[in-house]
């Protein structure tokens, strides 16, 4: 397959535009100005909001005048992660795309998918002609994956529909009734520094290869974290020998984000610099036999290097434990039958970074129950506060609650079944949707989610599954024409 030969045509089309425009998170000038410049060359109504959120209006076509308004909703950002030895700028460069068999991938950098091909599907309906359906708002958000300054930022009188259809889902045949609410948790632990005693030998240890993904969504699947297994390492020679002294640990880029690559450098005396050596080659074997389903490419490495300050022993052993004691993965599972037993509750330590008199770690916590979530993150901070770390955690996000008797649910699993003779799956999602700040300005809004399946967000990996972005497209088309009229 060749990219000139991916359906629909006009979705595809869209976003390779949208893929020469860099954006990433907190940084969508040029996105916005790009929406903003398209709907008033498409003589559209436009708007564009003090935070940056874009909405296009489109009228009904012929005969639909009469239909209820729905709101199509995607954001504009990306995440921006590539491989360690791959040169690219996410400020100016355009994402470069090639077919593999029936995926699309990016060349050693994240897609841009996630969530691109939403706002892909939202410029070709408003491009198309040939659609039926009733008035639509096309939203575009922004800073969705580090912040949701958009959805935080949005006021109740911006978009004014019955019905909103989130196109941020990853899973083609899953249809999305709720969401986690997240908050992220930041540990800071002051540390000192000095030479290292004489006679001391100087390691690197590295990890990379890991598979990573979406702290949110790939949570379930119990994949490798890079801080936790560095950590791992370290507490158990820390335990086993006197004398080990800490001089950095790098480990994670975003928040939201499975950590896939580290790195440390510790001091040992000479006369045990072989046994670490010996320890860290058993520790691999082990690690890698442990996560050989989940994580068969990774790759350990340790070497000599240079000589370089030393974090004080007593402060790197609070950091290091702290790192060993956090809870990290799942932490609960809905049991409500209606979801299918979702994870409820996680925590995913994202990063860890060592400077000069600091030390961060970086930790995300998600919840579908509010009160859970407000639990785990006591859990996170307790754990670091006992090892002497100022902690702070973000106000976050709210859940989105799945709503009863919902008239949009109906008609989206009734399109579902006539077009593709199945039942989809309703669920929640364990990742944190827009519909939850939404819920709280708009309490009326009749809301859902779906879209292409993914597989491997916020990595390099990231892949976009071809066929099914023409499933989407189609149930999309046959969901505008059987909106109902207004009442």
């Amino acid at each position: 397959m060749n990219k000139s030969d991916l359906k629909p045509q006009s979705v595809f089309e869209q976003f390779a535009r949208i893929n020469e425009i860099p954006r990433p998170s907190k940084h969508e000038e040029k996105m916005i100005e790009y929406l903003k410049t398209w709907g008033e060359s498409h003589h559209l109504e436009t708007r564009v909001d003090e935070v940056g959120n874009v909405l296009i209006r489109k009228p009904a076509s012929k005969g639909m005048e009469n239909r209820k308004t729905v709101i199509l909703q995607s954001h504009m950002d990306m995440v921006c992660d590539k491989l360690v030895d791959v040169a690219f700028n996410f400020e100016t460069d355009a994402i470069r795309t090639y077919v593999d068999g029936v995926w699309l991938t990016a060349e050693g950098t994240t897609l841009g998918a996630d969530d691109g091909i939403g706002c892909a599907m939202e410029l070709a309906l408003l491009d198309a002609d040939n659609i039926e359906h009733g008035p639509i708002e096309c939203v575009f958000t922004r800073d969705e994956e580090t912040g949701l300054t958009g959805a935080m930022g949005l006021k109740g009188d911006f978009f004014h529909g019955d019905f909103l259809i989130n196109l941020d889902s990853e899973d083609e045949g899953i249809i999305f009734v709720s969401c986690a609410g997240g908050r992220t948790s930041e540990a800071v632990f002051n540390i000192t520094r000095s030479a290292a005693p004489s006679n001391y030998f100087f390691l690197r240890g590295s990890l990379k290869g890991l598979i990573g993904g979406h702290s949110g969504d790939d949570i379930e699947k119990k994949r490798a974290n890079a801080v936790k297994v560095l950590s791992r390492f370290l507490y158990q020679e820390l335990n086993r020998y006197e004398g080990i002294r800490l001089a950095q640990l790098h480990s994670g880029k975003l928040h939201n984000t499975i950590p896939r690559d580290g790195s440390f450098v510790i001091a040992v005396p000479n006369a045990i610099k072989e046994n670490i050596r010996a320890d860290w080659n058993i520790f691999a074997a082990q690690v890698q036999d442990e996560f050989h389903v989940t994580d068969p490419t990774m790759q350990f490495n340790m070497e000599s290097c240079e000589p370089e300050t030393v974090i004080g022993e007593q402060e790197a052993k609070r950091l290091i434990t702290a790192l060993q004691a956090v809870d990290n993965g799942i932490y609960a599972i809905c049991q409500d039958k209606e979801l299918n037993e979702m994870v409820e509750t996680s925590s995913n330590i994202a990063s860890v970074h060592t400077e000069q008199t600091t030390a961060h770690v970086i930790s995300s916590q998600r919840s579908n129950v509010m009160s859970n979530l407000d639990n785990m993150c006591a859990t996170i901070r307790a754990a670091f506060e006992l090892a002497g770390a100022t902690v702070t955690t973000t106000d976050g996000y709210p859940a989105w609650k799945m709503r009863q008797n919902s008239e949009l649910q109906k008609i989206v699993i009734d399109s579902y079944k006539r077009l593709f003779l199945k039942d989809p799956v309703v669920r929640g999602v364990h990742a944190g949707l827009e519909c939850g700040l939404f819920a709280e300005q708009y309490p009326n809004l009749d809301m859902v989610s779906f879209g292409p399946t993914l597989r491997f967000v916020h990595t390099p990996d990231e892949r976009l599954l071809i066929p099914t972005v023409q499933m989407v497209w189609d149930h999309l088309l046959d969901v505008l024409k059987n909106i109902p009229a207004k009442e």
